[in-house]
């Protein structure tokens, strides 16, 4: 049997672990200004998709409005996609053409 300070015990098998996680990538999802699609609306997507308060919302709907784009969070990837589905759907029903999107951060 070995001393106490070695790793193998009994049979040549190694308890250590050599696992390395990655993180993984994040994307940034961005809402793109239309000429269209109410002021309203966009808070409303930002506070129910994006769940940011009123005040937070309508700072995004701003920069969206006045700047052509807004970043409305950095997810990894599955959420990024799921989010900006969900915006997709949403304006869709409300018959918006609200466009919006995921690059890698």
């Amino acid at each position: 049997m070995s001393s106490g300070s070695d790793n193998n015990y009994g049979g040549g098998i190694s308890l250590e672990s050599k696992q390395s996680v990655k993180k993984p990538d994040m994307y940034r999802v961005l809402l793109h200004n239309d000429h269209y699609t109410t002021m309203d609306f966009v808070v409303d997507i930002l506070m129910k998709i994006f769940h940011m308060s009123t005040a937070k919302a309508t700072e995004i709907m701003l920069d969206v409005h006045k700047k052509g784009i807004g970043v409305c969070g950095v997810y990894t990837f599955d959420i990024a996609v799921t989010k900006v589905e969900s915006v997709h759907l949403m304006a869709k029903e409300k018959q918006f053409p609200l466009r919006c999107s995921y690059e890698k951060a």
